[in-house]
């Protein structure tokens, strides 16, 4: 038998009936880009996440790009972030022409350690980035002070962290603005690419929709030069159909955890830390252990991949 990391052949089977019905919705109207499927999942999924605004797009990854080009990042600036996140995270900073500046972590969240936060800081910081690493909130109480004083914008990457909360608020709420990736693998997963921009600022909503839509806010009207950056519709039906099943599904993942906590118990190895006033969602139970090689081998050879 063979027990994968994610397994979404099961995840469609549970709910084959809702996702055919959507992807059979917007063939059948022929609405691929745009249209009504992807504002009806803008608005519920800003509903979801108890914010003013969501924006549909391509990816992730795009998601973080326009994110930053729109708190103005450019050559020479700074962007704070944290050493342990994917990649995605720091090449959009990249791109722009500005320096990811890596924190080390708190090693018992593996989120930005913002004790090292405020000697970070230089003339040139522009941008405060913390990941909500496997769904685990970040320690947003520092990072909103800091940036306050310094008068920094603050992007929340949560792409792990669909549902997790900090002190009683979804995350989402606390920057100027999040991004989520839909990535299939997330707890919320699209079939393909896709990501979203969450935030309470009306303005920075409307230049975000504008800007992923090449710069336009109606057809062959652009006021500026934007990016292809849309979400698509197929996609965003998907989404639709899974999101209603996200806070029972998030509800399963801490049920199991708490079942590997107690399993776990007594053996040499660390399990998750979280603080109690928080609420993760586990996009990932990752687990320290000195010899993680040859656990992973043992793991392979009875069929967990």
């Amino acid at each position: 038998m063979s027990i994968p990391l994610v397994d979404l052949k099961a995840q469609y089977a549970s709910i084959k009936p809702e996702i055919d019905d959507a992807i059979a919705r917007v063939i059948a109207k022929t609405a691929f880009i745009q249209g009504e499927e992807v504002r009806a999942f803008e608005r519920e999924f800003a509903a979801f996440c108890k914010a003013k605004h969501s924006i549909g797009m391509a990816s992730g990854t795009a998601a973080i790009h326009l994110a930053l080009f729109l708190a103005g990042v450019g050559p020479g600036d700074e962007v704070i972030t944290t050493t342990m996140t994917f990649t995605a995270s720091a090449e959009p900073i990249e791109y722009l022409g500005a320096k990811p500046v890596l924190l080390d972590i708190d090693p018992r969240t593996y989120n930005l350690d913002t004790r090292k936060l405020e000697a970070a800081i230089t003339p040139h910081t522009k941008v405060i980035m913390p990941v909500h690493l496997y769904g685990q909130p970040a320690d947003m109480d520092t990072v909103l002070a800091v940036a306050r004083k310094h008068n920094l914008f603050v992007l929340e990457d949560a792409a792990q962290a669909h549902g997790a909360e900090y002190r009683g608020t979804r995350i989402g709420n606390f920057g100027h603005a999040a991004i989520f990736s839909f990535y299939p693998g997330k707890n919320l997963g699209a079939y393909g690419d896709a990501g979203a921009i969450v935030t309470n600022d009306d303005d920075f909503a409307a230049r975000a929709r504008m800007m992923a839509d090449h710069g336009r806010t109606e057809k062959y009207t652009h006021s500026q030069i934007g990016f292809g950056y849309r979400l698509d519709s197929l996609q965003a039906a998907i989404l639709r159909a899974k999101l209603p099943h996200l806070e029972g599904w998030n509800d399963a993942r801490r049920a199991r955890v708490r079942r590997y906590n107690e399993r776990l118990a007594g053996l040499d190895l660390v399990t998750p830390f979280e603080p109690d006033y928080v609420r993760a969602v586990y996009h990932i139970y990752a687990v320290r252990l000195a010899r993680r090689d040859d656990v992973a081998k043992a793991l392979k050879a009875k069929g967990v991949v």
